[in-house]
């Protein structure tokens, strides 16, 4: 049985525009079990291990979040009360992740009838590993995204990337070009979000450019964020000449 399950036609109609959840049969996979998890922050190059902890707020910068001095496996082992926040990048640099990040980048493809292999030229598989409660700030990624949830829960609130009051072309120019926290979060405008609980065996699909924020759910959460960039620069060149 396929690891993704959505009905095709919504998914390629919907796909990299518009938001939207759909299910996964990942929830309960050994590779995201903890003592996995441990091994696989091991594994992988500490380079594309990132961790942070403390109270953070839906509206701080990225560059503002407090660091964490602590081993990546000694947070890991107090997950549960460490208020962190750990992102296991490139996860597909371990054989068995790059497995099924292929499997799962195969049935996007089908799901989305697009050929994936010809326009892109990055393809990433990134494990969250979250404290309860914790947030994750308003962002927008160059990455189109599939987030799935395997373990706790969490409520994301994702925006219209097409609606200009929410995110200016100048906080895109300038995103594209010299900062990466440049989307700005707009409290008065919290209502626009589509929202989003995720439980073990749901998904989102958030688009290239979406803004979102996200706020971890009472236990320690676990996602899987299938993501690839696209070989195509133009859009974005635009908006990085229109910066200058």
């Amino acid at each position: 049985e396929p690891w993704l399950v959505a009905e095709s036609a919504f998914f390629a109609a919907n796909f990299d525009r518009e938001a939207f959840a759909f299910a996964h049969r990942l929830a309960g996979h050994p590779l995201f079990a903890p003592e996995r998890l441990l091994a696989l922050a091991r594994e992988i190059d500490p380079s594309d291990v990132y961790y942070d902890s403390g109270d953070v707020r839906v509206d701080q910068r990225w560059d503002q979040v407090p660091a964490c001095e602590l081993p990546v496996d000694v947070l890991l082992n107090r997950i549960e009360t460490a208020g962190a926040w750990v992102v296991l990048n490139h996860a597909e640099k371990v054989p068995e992740y790059a497995a099924l990040l292929d499997a799962c980048m195969d049935e996007i493809e089908t799901l989305s009838h697009v050929d994936l292999r010809r326009v892109t030229k990055l393809r990433n598989a990134i494990v969250f590993v979250n404290s309860p409660h914790r947030i994750s700030s308003y962002h927008i990624d160059r990455e189109c995204n599939c987030l799935l949830q395997i373990r706790g829960s969490k409520t994301v609130h994702v925006f219209d990337r097409d609606d200009r009051e929410v995110l200016s072309e100048a906080e895109i120019e300038r995103f594209w070009t010299i900062d990466n926290n440049a989307a700005v979060y707009k409290p008065h405008l919290e209502s626009r979000a589509r929202v989003f609980e995720l439980t073990p065996g749901r998904a989102v699909h958030i688009p290239v450019n979406a803004p979102h924020w996200v706020r971890n759910g009472p236990e320690v959460s676990v996602s899987l964020s299938i993501n690839f960039h696209y070989k195509d620069a133009l859009l974005a060149d635009v908006y990085r000449a229109n910066y200058w």
